[in-house]
């Protein structure tokens, strides 16, 4: 598993001639980096006498952030894996016309749930951004810079796990289903940059 290597093992396989980890193991990794950052906050603000008026909200804050980065954890792997599948797909053989038709069924639905693994990503990583604001304001100003990091890192996560979509978008045959997901993408991207913003215009140094 990509999770249970170390840094550099994680940035050699990624540096390799191999597929995976690629671009979307990356967008959950910079999705739990964020969330993590996000606790670390909490974390640095929760039993500061400065802070004891927010102190419960940091408390959640935490308990969220960390059911996060565990979920982009997972995600991690589950993305290589999904791209896995569809390259197994594409392996099926092929010599007879059932054998065709079942090869394109599969590598379709394949392609449809390495699609949906960044897109799931995407929204998640744009959700932490709501509690992320709330560190930068709220959190531990000696530690505001890296709320601010958080925020950076969620944006990342949102945008290249939609890279990730939009390129699998294109070999999808479901019109109904490229129609619904292109429309979620685009509503995110148009939102994620002002978010991030908004954001870092709390922080004060």
């Amino acid at each position: 598993m990509l999770v249970n290597m170390n840094v550099k093992e994680f940035l050699d396989k990624t540096a390799s001639n191999e597929p995976v980890p690629g671009g979307g193991s990356i967008a959950a990794l910079s999705g739990a980096i964020s969330a993590a950052l996000t606790e670390m906050v909490s974390n640095l603000t929760i039993g500061k006498k400065k802070y004891a008026e927010v102190e419960e909200e940091m408390k959640v804050i935490r308990e969220k952030a960390e059911k996060y980065r565990t979920k982009f954890v997972e995600d991690i792997d589950k993305d290589s894996d999904a791209f896995n599948e569809v390259m197994k797909a594409f392996k099926l053989p092929k010599e007879t016309d059932e054998e065709k038709q079942a090869r394109k069924t599969t590598i379709q639905e394949a392609t449809k749930k390495a699609t949906l693994v960044p897109l799931e990503v995407g929204k998640d990583a744009f959700e932490i951004m709501t509690i992320i604001e709330k560190i930068v304001v709220k959190g531990n100003q000696n530690a505001v810079t890296d709320g601010a990091v958080a925020a950076m890192m969620a944006r990342t996560a949102v945008l290249s796990a939609l890279y990730n979509v939009k390129i699998n978008l294109g070999s999808i045959k479901d019109e109904a289903f490229v129609e619904k997901v292109t429309k979620e993408v685009k509503e995110l991207e148009e939102q994620v940059g002002k978010v991030e913003k908004h954001i870092l215009s709390k922080v004060v140094l």
